[in-house]
Parts: structure tokens; C-alpha cells; sequence
């Protein structure tokens, strides 16, 4: 197969985690015999620096002509909230751009590092959590309104918006465990009515096969601690989504670990990237955790490139590098030796080698 790939490394450690997976997937394509090429674009407090723009329109362009497109993260303290033009902006116009509609976040904690959760390990085994996130509605994409006294985000959604990813959450479930929990605030908002309303109408008729439940975002948050396993795919709006999917980096222990897959209604151009954000903090000193950005490229490979072996061979590489203690900083035990970003690369390359 020959496909390219977009890569926007984007801000603080987001360019060492990219050139690991990066690496990964050359490693993967020399073995399986496919053509990979790859091409840079600016995004991100980067993109603002060198440009002007958080989202160039070079970068776009690249976007819309790749196969799939890599992400490291955006962001950093020198871009604030009072900044003029924010590196987040970039990454939403760039989602809304490429109508990726739905964002997938699977977490599944590592049996060999559960004691890097603050949770009891017992409560850990067994997790195999889906959450999908609406990605393009919702109060982050609402009319917004600033007055020095007064500020208002608007959530607006719509029966189509709300169809369309409770459909894709749905048919995952029927992948899995056929369970589905919808996540809102029914109780209290007029959007989280017309969501409850929706999944009413449409699993029953649609996907008979999949039992599902509703659940107020405030009970799931207690419940995704408290008995994790009983969940198997979430499907909730855009800013519970974010939050939640936050909360559930706790199970596995590090943000480090989790991947996520942002798509549209084709997968072409799908947008894969860790679910951390850029850690300005440790950017540049080589020990950023690069397994959420290879998962991540696993992702790619399964969902835009459609190489499900391929993929398979990532996720038991970089499997096989933890349980062979390649752990880097984030889940090293205190006082043990903790491996660099580059080495931690350097084991799941030597993996996919076996």
C-alpha cells in the first residue's frame, strides 16, 4: 500500500512523541512491504509563530490531500487564554474543517502497570472501556459573547449531529460487548433532552441488538472510578467527552498511554493523536512517554489505512516493551530507573522486529 501521511508535530513534546511513532509506523511498513511517506505541516503555537495563523492554510491543504493524518499536541504557556490567536483554534478549525465528527478514546489499563493508577488494581483488570466523543458541537462551537461583565457559550445541537455519532458508537458496540452508555445532563439541560430523545428513537429501530442505557454525566464520572468495568462504549456530547475521557487517563494510569482516533464520515484523513496535551514543562528534555503517540499510529493503521494486522503488530509491540519494563518516567515505580523518549521508541521498534 503506498499513503501519506500528514504530520503536525505541533508544540512541546508533541515533536519528540510524532517522531517515535513516526518511526513505528516506517518500521511497520518496511516489514509488511507498504510505502509510507511523510510530510510536515505547522499547527498549533508553532504555526502562530511562524505564520500568524494557528492553522495555515498550507497545512489544511496537506491535510486534505493525506491518507491519514498524525498529531502531536498543541499549546503551551507562551499562547495563554488572553492571546489574540490560540493554538487550540487551530486544531478546532481543523476538525470542523475535515468534518471528524467523532472522537474515539479506547482505554485500556496495562496489567503490568496498574500500580501506576492510584486505584486499587482490583478494580482495574478488565477494563476494556470505547469512549466516543461528539467532536465538531456542542459549547465549544457555539456562538460565544464577551462583554466586561458578562461572557456566554452557547450549546447548540442538532437530531443530525447527535444520529450521526451515536450511529458510529453504536456499531462499535456491536464489535464488542453490544453495551452502549449515553452520557448527558438531562435533568438540567434542553440539549441533553433532545440527545436522550434521539438515542431513544434511533437504537431501538437502528440497532436492536445493542442494550443501552442513559446516564447523568455527574453519576457517570463517579461510576467510571468506581466500577470501570461495567462500562464497554460510552457515547456522550463534545465538553463531557473531553472531561471524562481525562478522568478515565487515571485508569491507565498515565495520559501517556492513551491514544485516540478523531473521524468523519470517510476515513480518509483521519486525525490521530495522544490524548495528552503538549507539557511544556518537560518538552525537550527527551523523557516524555511516546506509547499514546504509537497507539495512536496503531490507530491510523486501522481505521483510515485499513491494516488491521498492522495495527495488531504495534499494540502487542509496544505491549510487549512494557511488560519487558521499557517504561519511561510517567509509569516508572518511584526510584527506579526510567528509560528516555528515544529508547522507549527504540523497544517497540526492535518488537515489531521479532
Amino acid at each position: 500500500m503506498r499513503a501519506l501521511i500528514a504530520v503536525l508535530a505541533g508544540d512541546g513534546i508533541g515533536t519528540e512523541v510524532t517522531a517515535e511513532a513516526v518511526r513505528a509506523l516506517q518500521a511497520v511498513a518496511a516489514r509488511h512491504g507498504h510505502q509510507f511517506s511523510f510530510e510536515a505541516g505547522l499547527i498549533g503555537g508553532a504555526a502562530i509563530d511562524a505564520t500568524g495563523k494557528a492553522l495555515p492554510e498550507a497545512t489544511l491543504a496537506l491535510c486534505q490531500r493525506s491518507d491519514a493524518i498524525l498529531l502531536g499536541a498543541v499549546g503551551g504557556p507562551k499562547w495563554g487564554p488572553s492571546a489574540p490567536v490560540r493554538p487550540e483554534q487551530g486544531l478546532l478549525a481543523l476538525r470542523k474543517a475535515l468534518g471528524l465528527f467523532a472522537n474515539l478514546r479506547p482505554v485500556v489499563p496495562h496489567p503490568a502497570v496498574l500500580g501506576a493508577a492510584p486505584i486499587k488494581a482490583e478494580i482495574l483488570q478488565g477494563v476494556d472501556i470505547m469512549v466516543v466523543r461528539e467532536l465538531t458541537g456542542g459549547i465549544y462551537f457555539g456562538d460565544k459573547t464577551r462583554t466586561a461583565t458578562e461572557a456566554t457559550d452557547t450549546c447548540r445541537y442538532t437530531v443530525e449531529e447527535i444520529e450521526r455519532v451515536v450511529r458510529l458508537a453504536a456499531r462499535l458496540a456491536q464489535g464488542r460487548r453490544c453495551k452502549l452508555a449515553s452520557i448527558d445532563k438531562a435533568n438540567v439541560l434542553e440539549t441533553s433532552r433532545l440527545w436522550r430523545e434521539t438515542v431513544d428513537r434511533l437504537l431501538p429501530a437502528e440497532f436492536p441488538d445493542v442494550a443501552y442505557e442513559h446516564m447523568l454525566v455527574d453519576s457517570a464520572a463517579m461510576h467510571l472510578i468506581r466500577k470501570p468495568r461495567d462500562f464497554d462504549v460510552i457515547v456522550t456530547e463534545n465538553m463531557f467527552g473531553d472531561i471524562l475521557t481525562d478522568e478515565a487517563s487515571v485508569l491507565a494510569g498515565s495520559m501517556g498511554m492513551l491514544p485516540s482516533a478523531s473521524l468523519g464520515a470517510t476515513p480518509q484523513a483521519g486525525l490521530y493523536e495522544p490524548i495528552h496535551g503538549s507539557a511544556p514543562d518537560i518538552a525537550g528534555r527527551g523523557i516524555a512517554n511516546p506509547y499514546a503517540a504509537i497507539l495512536s499510529a496503531a490507530l491510523l493503521l486501522r481505521y483510515s489505512l485499513k491494516l488491521e494486522a498492522e495495527a495488531l503488530a504495534i499494540e502487542a509491540a509496544v505491549s510487549r516493551a512494557v511488560i519487558a519494563g521499557a517504561l519511561p518516567a510517567d509509569l516508572a515505580s518511584p526510584g527506579a530507573a526510567a528509560i528516555s523518549t528515544r529508547a522507549a521508541g527504540d523497544a517497540v521498534i526492535a518488537e515489531l522486529a521479532r
